[in-house]
């Protein structure tokens, strides 16, 4: 997956998997990733039709399948094996797995896809996963488990079926911020993705229209580690990736402090601009320049 591991992974577009319009769109949008879905988006009797939409929609593309994935089902429901039987004969770029309530359950679907992968002549291990990893009461307390688990490229979290679980009337405070509970989702997620070694990828904003609030909160996520952004509508998308993509200034700045440390080996701090850089500056330095591409 070394070509997968340099894809961006900014903004992550849904599309409901029962509408061709809808996929087609997304799929023509600057979204760095696309989530073709078959979960929350598709009603139960509209599942069937929309597996074999997804499929055409995968099929008709000669190029770019890197960057169309598809939610599936979680794996405590029946539909899970329905839905990658019907998508991985036409190669998806990756998995989105609802409802993870663990590792167990990303290495449940590490044994589906590489059946389905020598099935299907696709090159074994080829197929990424990103992990919701908050939506149930349970899966809470298994955040910190995903380091080393295969395929994972990404931990993202949910707050709506959070809500869901736990019985609650609403996740918001009166303010319209999270309530507690659901930053302390947002923080599990954070932390279990730097754990594992994988990205994490902030969830949604479901009033598409503010475009300004997406664009404060996109840009606060980031400086908190996030790398990307779970979006509903095209419209998310450019504010999205214009959050997520490093400023000339910052990339000027990172690369000022590479180069001071490059020019004085095995030093722990060196003054710079009247204060005092040491090792985590740097190491945060070369990690935004890598991401940039320049690392």
């Amino acid at each position: 997956m070394t070509e997968l591991q340099n894809l961006p992974m900014r903004s992550w577009l849904f599309a409901p998997g029962d509408s061709e319009k809808k996929m087609a769109k997304a799929a023509d949008s600057a979204a760095d990733i696309v989530l073709l879905d078959l979960e929350d988006a598709v009603a139960a009797e509209n599942k069937p039709v929309a597996r074999e939409l997804v499929h055409g929609l995968l099929a008709s593309r000669a190029s770019g399948h890197e960057r169309l994935w598809v939610r599936v089902n979680p794996l405590d429901g029946d539909w899970t094996l329905h839905d990658l039987a019907a998508v991985m004969p036409a190669r998806p770029g990756g998995i989105m797995l609802p409802k993870a309530r663990g590792r167990h359950d990303v290495e449940r679907l590490d044994h589906y896809l590489s059946a389905l992968e020598v099935a299907n002549g696709i090159e074994p291990g080829s197929t990424p996963v990103i992990a919701l990893v908050t939506e149930t009461a349970e899966a809470m307390f298994t955040t910190g488990d995903y380091k080393g688990a295969p395929r994972l490229m990404a931990l993202s979290w949910g707050a709506e079926d959070l809500a869901d679980s736990i019985g609650a009337a609403s996740n918001r405070n009166a303010d319209g911020s999270y309530g507690f509970t659901y930053e302390l989702a947002r923080s599990l997620c954070l932390l279990g993705a730097a754990a594992a070694g994988v990205a994490a990828i902030e969830t949604i904003q479901g009033d598409f229209r503010d475009l300004d609030g997406l664009k404060a909160r996109a840009e606060k996520v980031r400086r908190d580690g996030f790398a990307g952004m779970l979006a509903i509508h095209p419209a998310q998308v450019d504010v999205i990736n214009a959050a997520f993509t490093p400023s000339e200034e910052e990339l000027t700045e990172a690369q000022a402090i590479v180069d001071l440390f490059a020019a004085h080996p095995g030093a722990g701090t060196i003054g710079y601009k009247g204060g005092m850089l040491d090792r985590p500056h740097l190491s945060r330095a070369m990690q935004l320049l890598a991401r940039a591409g320049r690392g």
